[in-house]
């Protein structure tokens, strides 16, 4: 999501950041491009009006005219009113303690995403130490139930569900049913339609007023741009929201929904759902999405991705070898792995300062790993050991099991010995791990031969 506004906010910033004098027509041209983006990016128009003239208005300060880095401080301005759009902060569920219930109240039009939300908020919250409960509120929507307990399955998650058509009944039920079975947090998830009716609305008030929950939450797709707004308002108007989640965020949505909500509803957007899998769910930090828009990537979020899912122990082990000049091809093939469990590589790569723009929308051909993973699961335990027993012979017989061809595979132990090489100055020199760090925050990762195996010059555009 937001890779055209991204590129647009990128070539403006990278156009006036570069000035050593600002001037007023440089502001109003500038503003003026930043107003047309929020517009192609369906951002809702009073919102970008608000936009507009309180960026003005500060930009033709003498804090910026006459600053030591005008282009700069002109460009801090547009960063915090892009926080500002999105909710100045970071916004945490309110629930109560483990030793009683909460209640999570989970709304949205059909199609949004609200049963595969729910199911991820819940597997989010048991690894935070909760003990949740999901409760199959949704009668309305063919196979509802049965999906909500297949995902409930899959994550390890019980799911309260009834043979009824009163959804009242089973959401105060599975409140009752949590008491007695130690569940400290109930998700309700509800049903929806594919336009607001009347019919929904009282059934959602009828089951507010049964269990009276922490939260309610409306959970959006982004793709639908500022009528999300327009949904918000009219579910807050009669529910009275707590925040939003918005789904799709991985999506080609313009970035209409997430700039628009917070302005106009001043209700928090605390969660966002970035691809199909169980993990893909992101909490909302206002800071770090306005960096990604205006380009300058999302570093903190990347860290901590890795720090998720990368073996602590493993890495160290494998620091280790490299310092020792011991590290293998099995090693490699480990850090392919590593790196797929961390996800998208297309989401990841943009969360570097500068590959989005870089990148200009275009998708990774992500073929070159696949066919190198291919290459070392087709050699034998000894090739993988010890490379240089791998003689022309073997290198052929290697390319035919793999289906790639022998220059593929002389081409992936050309970049293993680069890497290994690499690797082994790396752990033993300080000043070029400071510089590969500098390569990376430019942006540009062409400049060494491999990061854990990984030739990023390999990808589509690099």
């Amino acid at each position: 999501m937001l890779e055209k506004i991204t590129d647009t906010f990128s070539n403006i910033i990278r156009t006036i950041s570069g000035k050593s004098t600002i001037t007023e027509k440089n502001i109003e041209e500038t503003v003026e491009q930043i107003k047309m983006a929020l517009l192609e990016a369906d951002v809702n128009l009073r919102v970008v009006r608000r936009f507009v003239n309180s960026t003005i208005e500060e930009a033709k300060g003498e804090k910026v005219l006459k600053a030591v880095d005008p282009g700069q401080q002109f460009v801090k301005i547009i960063y915090d009113k892009i926080v500002t759009m999105l909710g100045d902060e970071k916004t945490d569920l309110k629930l109560k303690g483990p030793d009683t219930q909460s209640v999570i109240l989970m709304l949205g039009l059909q199609g949004s995403g609200k049963t595969t939300a729910s199911h991820k908020l819940a597997a989010r919250l048991k690894k935070e130490g909760r003990k949740p409960l999901l409760a199959a509120c949704d009668l309305v929507r063919p196979a509802a139930v049965e999906q909500l307990c297949v995902l409930g399955e899959k994550i390890g998650v019980p799911v309260y569900k009834e043979e009824t058509k009163d959804a009242v009944r089973v959401a105060k039920n599975a409140i009752d049913f949590a008491k007695k079975n130690g569940h400290d947090v109930i998700i309700l998830d509800t049903a929806g339609r594919l336009q607001i009716d009347e019919a929904m609305m009282a059934e959602l008030v009828n089951i507010k007023k049964t269990v009276t929950p922490d939260e309610v939450l409306l959970v959006a797709d982004s793709m639908t741009g500022q009528n999300a707004v327009d949904i918000a308002k009219s579910f807050d108007e009669q529910l009275g929201l707590t925040g939003v989640v918005l789904t799709k965020f991985d999506s080609d949505a313009r970035g209409g929904a997430a700039l628009s909500l917070k302005t106009i509803t001043q209700k928090p957007i605390l969660f966002i759902g970035t691809g199909e899998k169980t993990e893909d769910f992101e909490v909302f930090h206002p800071e770090r999405i306005a960096s990604r828009i205006l380009g300058m990537g999302d570093i903190v979020t990347l860290v901590e991705k890795a720090q998720e899912k990368v073996d602590i122990e493993q890495a160290k082990k494998l620091e280790e070898k490299m310092s020792r000049n011991e590290f293998t091809l099995d090693d490699m093939l480990d850090q392919f792995q590593q790196v797929k469990k961390m996800g998208n590589m297309q989401s990841m790569m943009e969360m570097l300062p500068g590959m989005a723009n870089a990148m200009q929308g275009r998708d990774l051909d992500m073929s070159g790993m696949k066919h190198q993973e291919a290459i070392i699961q087709a050699m034998t335990k000894k090739e993988r050991a010890n490379h240089l027993i791998i003689g022309p012979s073997r290198r052929k017989r290697i390319a035919k099991g793999s289906g790639t061809s022998v220059a593929e595979v002389n081409k992936l132990i050309k970049q293993f010995e680069k890497t290994k090489l690499t690797m082994k100055k790396l752990t033993r020199n300080k000043g070029m791990q400071n510089k590969l760090m500098s390569q990376l925050a430019g942006g540009d990762m062409s400049k060494f031969g491999g990061m854990g195996g990984i030739d990023f010059s390999q990808f589509k555009g690099f």
